[in-house]
């Protein structure tokens, strides 16, 4: 999977008192986390192999999550270099009864494919294959991170 749109991963987590910090909202690090993991899975996606963070890039707490709510998260694959996936991030603040989301956080990780070994591996080639892969990955390059 080659292009921008199969990248293109939401998942949610349900904020839980074991995730919230002394202001009974979600703990950045459990955020960071989750960002993570979400952004590995659409560079693997891209990849077709295993990749590791490599750089996380300016990561700003724009408002809280609060115990009971959802947090969404959408990743997607917006640039490749010869061994390295740039993916972007946001997250949202999602009230599960109504569905109602609010933007909490932007960010982008540098991941790096790699073999059995550690070694870094070639990626393939990024397309853009519709108007929707060209909304998202232009979106990703203006952004500030």
């Amino acid at each position: 999977m080659t292009s921008v749109r199969e990248t293109h991963i939401e998942n949610r987590f349900r904020v839980q008192p074991n995730h919230a910090n002394n202001n009974d909202t979600l703990h950045g690090g459990h955020l960071m986390k989750w960002l993570d993991e979400v952004s590995a899975m659409s560079a693997m996606r891209f990849a077709g192999q295993t990749c590791v963070t490599a750089r996380v890039n300016e990561l700003n707490f724009e408002r809280p999550i609060g115990i009971g709510d959802t947090a969404l998260i959408e990743s997607y694959v917006y640039d490749a270099g010869r061994t390295s996936v740039d993916v972007a991030l946001r997250a949202w603040r999602e009230e599960p009864r109504t569905g109602e989301t609010e933007k909490t956080t932007e960010s982008s990780f540098t991941f790096v494919a790699i073999d059995g070994e550690g070694r870094p591996q070639p990626v393939p080639k990024l397309t853009v294959e519709s108007e929707e892969g060209e909304r998202l990955r232009a979106r990703a390059l203006e952004a500030d991170y």
